[in-house]
């Protein structure tokens, strides 16, 4: 969208970014093209904060305004318009890389395919100094076939698990594992193999069993399910969930931690100084809840955030994108915060466990506070006055992800993004009505007051989708010729590895395994492995 920028942001080269990031002091680095751009190539410490979800997620990302932040994007364009949106918002210390990716690019600067870059570079960076032990698919088939006294346990998400698994398996989110693995292993002679659908959170999963000092033997599977397949084996579909530990179960768990702690150097915070952490402007604090969606809505921290540890490890520049932040995990018991914080430390961070953090505290049930977000005032019409109030003349403009628009949409909507609306209104002429349908409320709101303000009556479908299609009115369910060249929100890079696509999966693979030489020859990574005596076995 076009807008009048007042106060251009200043430009900064790209080389004083990489120093700005090795210069110890905090600093938030945003790509603001979406996700279908951004892992084609970005910078590795670059979060991806897609200008179609910007006011929606910066103020989670960015608490103080002041932090240091620098946006990139194809080239100056888009991160001025977003750094006009952001200094809206009231951010003061904002910079574009000027020239953007290309000169990022032209500078000798490294840029990273792929999402989650430096969680999963990290992963084997781990593999690489902890030797984490593998087991191949061909030799865990062997052992299924002669019924051997072993466990498979699966470290992705519970949906993840329940589309696929390796046969047998037990779902156990990364950060669950030493805390639930005492009763769901209570013989130390079973074999544990550790399974995700490809390797990083295998690794980190195994390796954490093991840096906790079960004494059980611990293997990751190697490739993941995308390992087994390429054995030409089957995967398994639904539930096999696993439970919270019993008491006996949390103690042998907390043991293991407190040793983990000791070990790796954990620190420990009392209430009274996160109190006045989070009062500092000069410093941003992280306060994450790492246990289960059930238990944080249960009952919870006030002003804590949730993010199960797993899935914090696996995308810390999703959740955690200030670098050099305080990071403080909440926990019950403590168990799963240790093992969290204990490669988080790892990874570079600051990070704290917060002592008897449930104990004696202001605590809220529900859905995450801290996600409440600002969006624009717009519009709404019902869906059953949309076609009435569009008239012959008027727009229906989908913004749903483009997966979900090619398998069905309102009859008549042309699908578009934030960064691309111009193109979906076409030859309208300035005050012609335009109608945002969405999955999100905060998505549509954003592109239609971006219409507004390019000179259309915009407005958005109350209650969206959902709201279409619970007022009976019929979607268009024929396959959309929706091509993949415009489609920005969606990485088509070897997106069908877990669809049939061999090469897709043998080529995802490949590119993990190579991710320790390319984060070597980048050379800004935070990483700080500490691998004690003994750490493998």
């Amino acid at each position: 969208m076009n807008v009048i920028v007042k106060n251009p942001t200043a430009t900064v080269d790209a080389k004083t970014v990489r120093d700005w990031l090795a210069d110890g002091k905090e600093i938030a680095f945003f790509d603001v093209r979406e996700e279908g751009e951004f892992g084609w190539g970005h910078p590795l410490l670059a979060a991806n904060l897609p200008y179609s979800r910007l006011e929606l997620d910066i103020e989670r990302f960015v608490p103080h305004k002041n932090t240091r932040t620098v946006l990139i994007g194809a080239d100056n364009n888009l991160p001025a318009i977003a750094a006009a949106r952001l200094t809206a918002l009231g951010y003061s210390n904002l910079h574009i890389v000027a020239g953007g990716i290309e000169a990022w690019k032209t500078a000798g600067l490294k840029l990273f395919e792929g999402v989650y870059v430096p969680s999963k570079a990290f992963a084997e960076v781990v593999e690489h100094a902890y030797h984490t032990p593998p087991i191949e698919a061909e030799d865990l088939k062997k052992l299924i076939d002669e019924k051997a006294d072993f466990v498979v346990l699966d470290s992705r998400t519970e949906e993840e698990f329940a589309r696929f698994h390796v046969p047998g398996a037990i779902s156990v989110p990364g950060a669950e594992l030493v805390h639930r693995v005492a009763d769901l292993v209570p013989s130390p002679d079973k074999l544990v193999v550790v399974s995700c659908a490809g390797r990083t959170r295998g690794i980190m999963g195994a390796q954490s069993l093991i840096n906790a000092g079960i004494p059980n033997k611990v293997r990751v599977l190697k490739g993941g399910t995308q390992g087994w397949r390429l054995a030409k084996l089957d995967v398994e579909t639904g539930e096999r969930f696993s439970t919270s530990p019993t008491d006996a179960g949390r103690k042998t768990a907390k043991g293991w931690a407190d040793a983990l702690a000791a070990q790796h150097g954990v620190g420990r915070i009392a209430h009274d100084e996160l109190a006045k952490w989070r009062k500092d402007a000069a410093r941003t604090t992280y306060v994450i809840d790492v246990r289960t969606k059930g238990e944080y809505a249960k009952g919870h921290l006030a002003g804590a955030t949730h993010v199960p540890g797993a899935q914090l490890l696996q995308a810390t520049d999703t959740f955690i994108p200030v670098h050099r932040a305080r990071v403080v995990l909440v926990d019950d018991d403590g168990v799963r915060a240790t093992v969290t914080a204990h490669w988080l430390k790892q990874l570079g961070w600051d990070v704290h466990v917060l002592d008897k953090a449930l104990d004696g505290q202001k605590i809220v049930s529900g859905e995450d506070e801290t996600r409440k977000i600002w969006q624009p005032d717009v519009q709404e019409i019902a869906p059953k006055e949309a076609r009435a109030w569009l008239g012959d003349k008027g727009r229906l403009i989908s913004v749903t992800s483009s997966d979900a628009y090619r398998k069905e949409r309102p009859s008549g909507a042309v699908w578009s993004i934030r960064p691309r609306l111009l193109s979906a209104v076409g030859d309208l002429v300035p005050g012609a009505r335009v109608l945002v349908i969405g999955d999100e409320e905060g998505v549509s709101a954003l592109a239609a007051s971006d219409l507004r303000e390019a000179g259309f009556d915009a407005a958005i479908v109350a209650g969206g989708v959902a709201a279409w299609k619970a007022a009976g009115l019929p979607p268009d369910t024929t396959p959309s010729a929706l091509p993949d060249a415009e489609r920005i929100d969606f990485l088509t890079w070897n997106w069908d590895r877990h669809f049939g696509n061999a090469a897709a999966s043998r080529a995802y693979l490949n590119w993990e395994l190579d991710l320790p030489r390319q984060i070597e020859e980048d050379g800004t990574a935070y990483y700080k492995i500490k691998v004690p005596a003994g750490a493998a076995h």
